[in-house]
């Protein structure tokens, strides 16, 4: 009988992504009796999730894992691997978030381990609206597969990619792309100042520019973007003045195009 979640689900690293994701679980329908959290330094948000729910916080015998999610920073890898080793069977899968390693790389870590997920997500999966993307080891069971659909779909929207090396374009996407998102909006507001707004009120029309406009997206999901911005921009107008700029051969499309190729390349350096 195929369950719905996993009866041992191990997460091994509970900061602001981790723990996102744990709370998205429990939330979601997990029983806090399946999960258990292994957090050297567990924010209070972390020690309140575990006392409320009853989910395991740091036992002193972890219990063998049918699931071991790894989302602990990834240079600390090397350091982490030995001491949760033991709780990886030949039967456990090892759902990855770590940025830039490997398979390969996570079966010299596991080497008993057969089945490896590798997911990339993003930081609004804290609120539910995360967007995640994920590959699987040929060895993934489809019981594996639908664990792995449950457990990032409970943080936001869910992907399987075709092949490995697209994480690394995820990563540079989505995984990155909250953070040029508050990039844009504080580069509006500071726009806003040069014009001669006071500072309080430049970021509060940013900001609330990109929640509504963010908002709007999510509503007209069937509307292309492009659509969008042509019911904003009236021909000769302020807005088409402003894209002129912005759609130049050296705008706004290159200079984005410049950045993910950045963080793609990065990623790339952090393989291994």
């Amino acid at each position: 009988m195929t369950k719905d979640w996993p009866e041992r689900l191990v997460l091994v690293g509970a900061g602001k992504m981790g723990g996102a994701m744990a709370a998205g679980w429990l939330a979601g329908g997990l029983p806090a009796s399946s999960l258990t959290i292994l957090e050297p330094n567990p924010s209070d948000a972390i020690a309140r999730l575990a006392a409320d729910t009853g989910a395991a916080l740091n036992p002193p015998e972890p219990r063998g894992a049918d699931v071991l999610a790894l989302a602990i920073k990834p240079q600390a890898l090397d350091a982490v691997a030995p001491q949760v080793v033991p709780l990886a069977g030949a039967d456990t899968l090892v759902l990855s978030i770590l940025a830039g390693k490997t398979i390969a790389n996570l079966r010299e870590r596991f080497p008993g381990v057969r089945s490896v997920v590798r997911a990339m997500p993003n930081t609004p999966a804290a609120i539910g609206r995360g967007v995640t993307a994920a590959y699987p080891s040929p060895e993934v069971t489809d019981e594996q597969r639908r664990w792995t659909e449950r457990l990032l779909g409970a943080v936001g929207v869910f992907h399987w990619l075709d092949e490995e090396g697209a994480i690394d374009v995820v990563t540079a996407i989505s995984g990155g792309g909250p953070a040029y998102v508050f990039a844009l909006t504080e580069a509006l507001a500071k726009a806003a100042e040069a014009l001669g707004l006071a500072p309080d009120l430049a970021m509060s029309l940013a900001r609330g520019t990109v929640e509504g406009a963010g908002e709007l997206m999510r509503r007209e999901r069937e509307t292309p973007p492009s659509v969008l911005r042509r019911n904003v921009t009236s021909p000769g107008g302020t807005t088409a003045a402003a894209l002129a700029v912005l759609h130049a051969d050296d705008g706004l499309h290159p200079l984005m195009e410049r950045a993910a190729r950045a963080a793609h390349a990065q990623a790339g350096k952090m393989a291994g």
